[in-house]
């Protein structure tokens, strides 16, 4: 087996390892590009899966995996699943962070919060410590917490896990 078959197994293995559910996870308090308070439970439960990224505007792979994760969110949005992005670059980088979502035009919502803030959410929902960006929470269409990834994530992976989910 190649490196990178292998690399891509070990993703999906990770990818769709049960996640576990904190009992009363706390809403994460974050803000649109415009200024606009914004919680990320507003989007869930509205019958779609949620695909929420986590990003930065200086992370590597997060510019690598912005266009798939943009082509996925135009391909399912009408369908059975959006994506959300959630930058941790904070109200100081609130610049580098407009420019990575025109840089990649971007089309679907992105809310902006502070690291620390991030973080704790994280770790809330997760019950895990933070690792980094990106970093994925798959919500299934009930609210539910799906699935978590810390690294890249093909699309692809994300389809095929949304149709073989089970929900409990």
């Amino acid at each position: 087996m190649t490196s990178s078959r292998i690399r891509r197994c070990i993703v999906v293995a990770l990818f769709i390892a049960p996640a576990p559910v904190c009992a009363n996870p706390a809403a994460l308090e974050a803000r649109d590009f415009q200024g606009n308070p914004h919680s990320v439970d507003a989007y869930l439960g509205q019958g779609k899966w949620v695909v929420l990224m986590i990003w930065a505007s200086d992370c590597h792979i997060c510019n690598e995996e912005t266009p798939a994760l943009n082509a996925f969110h135009e391909a399912h949005k009408n369908i059975d699943a959006i994506v959300l992005g959630l930058t941790l670059d904070g109200q100081a980088r609130k610049a580098q962070a407009q420019a990575f979502v025109d840089k990649h035009t971007v089309s679907f919502d992105n809310l902006i919060a502070e690291p620390p803030s991030v973080m704790a959410f994280y770790t809330r929902r997760t019950a895990r410590r933070w690792v980094g960006t990106p970093t994925f929470l798959v919500y299934a269409p009930d609210d539910k917490l799906a699935a978590q990834q810390v690294g890249a994530v093909e699309p692809q992976v994300i389809t095929t896990f949304m149709r073989g989910y089970a929900q409990p």
